[in-house]
């Protein structure tokens, strides 16, 4: 299935409100769980910004540690 924006739109008011339930057209699919709504958003992103030629955000973590080293 090829996911647009309104897809994701859906799928994020649903989170919000949460409820399980997400009409899609004239579809409704009832997810199992808030962590499967979330799976499933994260791949809809992924795919409609590859769609638009966007390259997927990535998160940069830094760490920094004072001190000698020395224990």
């Amino acid at each position: 299935m090829a996911f647009t924006q309104q897809h994701i739109t859906a799928l994020e008011t649903a989170i919000a409100s949460g409820t399980l339930s997400v009409r899609y057209g004239d579809r409704q699919v009832t997810y199992q769980s808030l962590s499967e709504m979330r799976r499933l958003l994260k791949q809809m992103r992924s795919e409609v910004a590859g769609a638009a030629g966007q390259r997927p955000r990535r998160r940069t973590m830094r760490l920094f540690q004072a001190g000698s080293g020395n224990v």
